[in-house]
């Protein structure tokens, strides 16, 4: 295959010697035939793909570990075997199954999904990425792996997996994110006519295995005579990037009500924004500008029924960073009887059934800190 735009590929960097090899689709198919990742979404040859399975893994795969992702999958599948399962649940119930995994959003498109499938579609997946597209949560890349994988469709998803190969294969000196139009228009000149979803899962492989951001183990890449990175002595230096902008520190505070009869009073954040739907324990807004102490005010009045004196700030504080953010929460703990009710919004929930609310990452960590005893019960069960 031709790789339109692949500059300098003809000769070697002094401009003498034999020409540079085209990597070819066959070469890198063969290496992933015999090397392909065993994953629990990976359907074996010759076996047609289940495209809520490949959905499922995809959703759960932005931004979040392999490592991580195979633990929830199964789970989740366990509880959600089908499109229909899974619409036909509470959204409640996604949001708990999901809990620990971050990126919450991406449980809420998921559910959302479902639902317009089984309502649009009859339960039957769209097979173009133009269709894919327009379902919630389902962006250029999903679209792009869904159509390939599960449909056999010559798209192209490209990731920092992808982007990686790409560039050191072609030797891309252009910083990301400006080298991403034309790191995409080489990778769409490396697919094949056949095998698309094969070639997709391979590229993958290829970045998560072998050309690694650090310490690519260029003996076993088998495009590795093709590889223009290598041949420059720059491939470990590739994709390169400008320099990230720090971003800005946010503070709050966390308010830890414990009852005597070892329940914590939670509430649920509201569905749209970060965490939407998730359960948390009360607390302040996230600011730049928090003020401390002004947290034991803000706790009367947003719990008036514990008095003022029964706060007892704990040391150090809780840290969480988020994609856009580094978060920094002061946590304070009371005590009430057994007696002492909920506010509207709010309810008790015993710590050793945390495992089964929808209690993000963050807060995990928060009770974990009040609580160090119930940190095993905060986990998802």
């Amino acid at each position: 295959m031709t790789l339109a735009g692949d500059p300098g590929r003809a000769k070697l960097p002094d401009g003498t010697g034999p020409a540079i090899p085209e990597p070819r689709a066959e070469d890198l198919l063969r290496w992933y035939d015999r090397e392909r990742r065993h994953l629990p979404w990976r359907y074996a040859p010759g076996d047609a793909p289940d495209p809520y399975r490949i959905w499922l893994s995809e959703i759960m795969l932005q931004q979040t570990r392999v490592e991580t992702v195979a633990r929830y999958y199964e789970r989740f599948l366990a509880r959600f075997p089908t499109v229909e399962t899974l619409a036909a649940a509470r959204l409640e119930s996604v949001l708990k199954l999901w809990a620990g995994l971050g990126y919450y959003a991406r449980a809420r498109n998921l559910y959302a999904c479902a639902c317009e499938i089984v309502l649009r579609y009859n339960g039957r997946f769209p097979d173009t990425e133009e269709e894919l597209r327009e379902l919630p949560g389902i962006g250029a890349y999903t679209a792009a792996a869904i159509a390939s994988i599960a449909f056999g469709r010559k798209a192209t998803p490209v990731d920092g997996n992808v982007e990686r190969v790409v560039a050191r294969l072609c030797s891309i000196e252009t910083p990301l994110p400006a080298a991403k139009p034309v790191l995409r228009r080489l990778a769409e000149g490396l697919v094949p006519e056949t095998r698309a979803g094969d070639f997709a899962q391979a590229m993958m492989d290829l970045g998560a295995t072998i050309c690694t951001p650090k310490s690519p183990d260029c003996p076993r890449c088998p495009w590795r005579p093709s590889c223009l990175g290598r041949v420059r002595g720059v491939h470990e230096d590739l994709p390169r990037r400008l320099p990230k902008t720090e971003s800005e520190l946010r503070r709050g505070a966390a308010f830890v009500v414990l009852r005597e009869d070892g329940a914590v009073l939670v509430r649920r954040r509201p569905r749209e924004g970060l965490l939407g739907g998730m359960t948390e324990v009360p607390g302040t807004d996230w600011s730049a500008v928090f003020d401390l102490a002004d947290a034991q005010r803000m706790a009367g009045q947003l719990l008036p029924f514990v008095p003022a004196i029964a706060w007892r700030r704990l040391p150090g504080s809780v840290r969480h960073v988020f994609t856009h953010f580094p978060l920094e929460l002061t946590v304070f703990v009371a005590r009430t009887p057994n007696g002492a009710s909920a506010p509207r919004g709010m309810r008790f929930v015993k710590l050793d059934r945390l495992g089964g609310e929808a209690l993000p990452t963050l807060m995990r960590k928060v009770v974990a800190h009040a609580v160090p005893e119930a940190a095993p019960a905060a986990k998802s069960s």
